[in-house]
């Protein structure tokens, strides 16, 4: 059976780069009917951040990457937090003591300064010579029954090559002198990434290793522990990195990084998921716009590409603004702004009103709250007037109280009538339209960047239009007079 993993560490927001690797290991597992897991690799005590963890499971939720096994939902070989087991990984440590392939190792911070600054003067880089190998078995075992901190490394090879297959790139051979004998239990008991990814992995029977480029230097190193301890490896896959627009790794000072950010502002999963998938995976007849589903349908590893996608935000701001107008029906995109506007205290009358005004500025908006920035006017009676609106106000108030008149003397504000009116009485003026649209526009709405406005009228109705007409007015009597 196939089995992915995303191991995520709880030290900050959860990134965009988990949800991309995280999207294509979903895939794979779900394409091949297997079982995709989410493990929290959390043993970097130093970089922990409270809450992290809360923050990544509720993103990749939020996204519709359902896990099979995970902190949260529980699973047949947990637990799925690394904090919590320890005495796994120290079991697997003594192991290799025992079979001579790992050595405790007793130098201070300060000595391995010293053996780095050393290695690097002779060229050889940065890392560890050795050393602690010469110490007799018996003194390194009495030396840490006494108490004297020490951490345990592998002993790795002195001469030859390591090669590893990536499913994607083919095999690479890394030389030993490019592996260093490195740590795989520290002095606190807690062990490093590469020992506790290999007994995991091993034990969560995970088939097929998908994560992104910058771990394959540590590839050979987990080759070699599966070899030491008598293990099958896992198929390796390497994603190319998400890059920024200029080529830059995707990091916080190149743009937005957090899924907090994209769904706090109001992008929508399905979006964001699809423009992720976009990063190195194409549809086969090369189509933009495409489920999670399609996309499983579709998969195989002939379709990723290597080169280095570049995460723009404008092209995903695009996107979702495509999903909003066009994959969403008008039903589903008003649901989705119900929290958006409750989080801004705003309210509506009715859901057949709300989705009157959606369908209105549905060309208008890309994100959720791009829409309640734009649309706050529909909501709330105390609207700001913007400072060019209150310039229009003050140019056209005569328009402004004729049209008054005008539509207070119609049955009701319908398209049809309010145009046919308000054009006749331009006409008969000898006025351009806009010289009487942009102070209603003004009066009306604050703002001078709406819907047309017959379409306004119609959705405020006479009742509301004449109130705000009213309001405006007095707004602009107290403009001039300088209040």
């Amino acid at each position: 059976m196939v089995k992915t993993r995303i191991a995520p560490s709880p030290t900050g927001f959860p990134h965009v780069g988990t949800a991309y690797i995280g999207i294509f290991s979903y895939a794979w597992a779900r394409k091949n009917g297997g079982r995709f897991i989410v493990r929290i690799e959390d043993t970097d005590r130093k970089r922990y951040v409270k809450g992290a963890e809360e923050g990544i499971l509720r993103s990749l939720k939020w996204l519709g990457l359902d896990y099979d096994e995970g902190p949260d939902v529980g699973g047949p070989n947990g637990p799925y937090r690394q904090s919590e087991r320890l005495e796994l990984y120290r079991r697997y440590a003594q192991q290799l003591l025992d079979a001579g392939l790992a050595y405790r190792a007793f130098e201070t911070s300060e000595e391995l300064a010293a053996i780095r600054e050393e290695l690097q003067k002779k060229g050889l880089g940065y890392g560890y010579d050795g050393r602690a190998r010469r110490i007799p078995r018996e003194e390194a075992e009495a030396r840490a029954a006494a108490g004297e901190p020490h951490v345990i490394r592998l002993k790795t090879p002195d001469s030859g090559s390591t090669i590893i297959t990536d499913e994607l790139r083919g095999n690479i051979e890394f030389a030993a002198e490019e592996i260093p004998d490195v740590v795989l239990l520290k002095s606190d008991g807690f062990p490093t990434y590469h020992l506790a990814v290999v007994v995991d992995d091993h034990l969560m029977e995970v088939s097929d290793v998908i994560r992104g480029e910058d771990w394959l230097v540590s590839t050979p190193i987990q080759k070699l522990l599966y070899q030491a301890f008598g293990w099958d490896e896992p198929k390796w896959y390497h994603l190319p990195l998400l890059r920024a627009p200029g080529g830059a790794k995707l990091s916080k000072r190149t743009g937005h990084t957090s899924l907090d950010y994209y769904r706090q502002a109001g992008y929508l999963p399905e979006a964001l998921r699809n423009y992720l998938a976009t990063m190195g995976f194409s549809m086969p007849d090369g189509r933009e716009i495409f489920t999670l589903q399609e996309m499983i349908e579709a998969f195989s590893w002939d379709r990723v590409s290597l080169g280095g996608p570049v995460f723009d935000e404008e092209k995903l701001r695009w996107m979702n603004g495509k999903y909003i107008r066009e994959v969403l029906s008008l039903e589903e995109v008003c649901e989705r702004l119900k929290p958006f506007l409750q989080g801004a205290g705003l309210g509506w009358e009715s859901d057949a009103y709300l989705c009157k005004v959606t369908e209105a500025m549905r060309p208008r908006f890309e994100t959720l709250s791009e829409f309640v920035e734009k649309s706050a006017y529909f909501f709330d009676e105390n609207y700001p007037f913007a400072p060019k609106a209150e310039k229009e106000l003050k140019k056209g108030l005569r328009e402004l109280r004729e049209v008054r008149d005008i539509l207070a003397a119609l049955p009701e504000l319908s398209h049809e009538q309010s145009e046919a009116a308000i054009k006749e009485y331009a006409q008969e003026r000898g006025l351009k339209l806009r010289k009487v649209m942009q102070p209603l526009r003004a009066a009306i709405t604050g703002s001078l960047a709406t819907p047309g406005m017959y379409e306004l009228l119609e959705i405020f109705g006479k009742e509301r239009v004449l109130a705000r007409i009213e309001r405006a007015l007095q707004h602009a009597e107290e403009l001039e007079d300088g209040r």
